[in-house]
């Protein structure tokens, strides 16, 4: 029996997020079925290509050699996606959390009046590249620096940091607030795909501590539920509402840039365009 494809992504998002259940994260499955597939892929290749203990996950011997036919395999199967998409006349964007905020259903529009015959497909996906090195995107946008050789970025332009505060907040009341409002406070942060660390602070006014969340919806349950504050790009606060949950500008924190991801020497064939289109909306660069 061969190995599928969708069992070496398992493996490769085991190995990318260090766990089972990151790896089940990533792939928005149960932990369960990672640990499943993994195990197929085992039975498959006739060998282990994990060692699994209660603290980590390591490459077997067998592993380490699998895992880099793997990653090339999973990126021609990525190739092989973009080509059928463009085929079809679809450009596909990925996000991480919030697609292109306020100017999400006017780049859509433009895109169709401009390129009949083209739909821009938006796809979340909670991965360091918002969906591109997993094949599920022609391109991404991407709010955090991405360490990737096998990924060109652009930059697009910058959004404002907005808090999220559960509605009940004292800091609720206030039209904007400072960094310095958040001392003795404790932070959601997606260490994955979030914009947010601690490092936001200077160490003399840094917040109580952090709350590990995993993507957006993670992050606003936290916050409803008074558990932590969230600060985030100004596209979250755009494009996801929730009630319970107030956002407010933070006036004196670093914008947050925002880039288009493709992949290097394999851009999509209407990158020139959309690079245009979405410098035009955020216009600041």
């Amino acid at each position: 029996m061969d190995p599928e494809v969708r069992q070496l992504r398992a493996l490769l998002a085991v190995v990318d997020a260090g766990t089972f259940t990151g790896a089940a994260d990533v792939l928005g499955v149960s932990q369960a079925s990672v640990s499943r597939t993994v195990a197929a892929l085992e039975r498959a290749l006739g060998a282990r290509v994990l060692h699994r203990t209660t603290r980590e996950v390591s490459l077997t011997a067998v592993g380490a050699r699998v895992v880099g036919h793997a990653r090339r395999v999973v990126e021609e199967v990525a190739a092989i996606r973009r080509a059928a998409d463009q085929a079809r006349g679809e450009v596909r964007i990925g996000y991480a959390w919030s697609a292109l905020g306020r100017h999400t259903a006017a780049v859509q529009r433009r895109w169709a009046e401009e390129h009949p015959g083209s739909t821009l497909v938006l796809v979340q996906s909670n991965t360091p590249t918002a969906g591109l090195t997993e094949g599920l995107a022609d391109a991404s946008v991407l709010r955090r620096p991405v360490d990737d050789d096998r990924v060109e970025t652009a930059l697009l332009g910058h959004e404002r940091r907005w808090a999220a505060l559960a509605a009940d907040d004292p800091l609720a009341r206030r039209r904007s607030l400072v960094l310095a409002d958040f001392a003795g406070r404790t932070i959601a942060v997606d260490d994955r795909t979030g914009t947010t660390s601690e490092q936001l602070w200077p160490p003399a006014a840094a917040p109580a501590g952090t709350r590990a969340v995993r993507g957006i919806e993670d992050w606003l349950t936290v916050v409803a539920a008074g558990q932590a504050v969230g600060i985030s790009a100004e596209a979250t606060a755009a494009q996801h509402r929730r009630p319970g949950v107030v956002y407010r500008p933070v006036r004196d924190a670093p914008p947050v840039p925002v880039r288009l991801a493709w992949w290097r020497g394999s851009p999509p064939p209407d990158l020139g365009a959309l690079r245009r289109l979405l410098g035009e909306q955020y216009g600041d660069v």
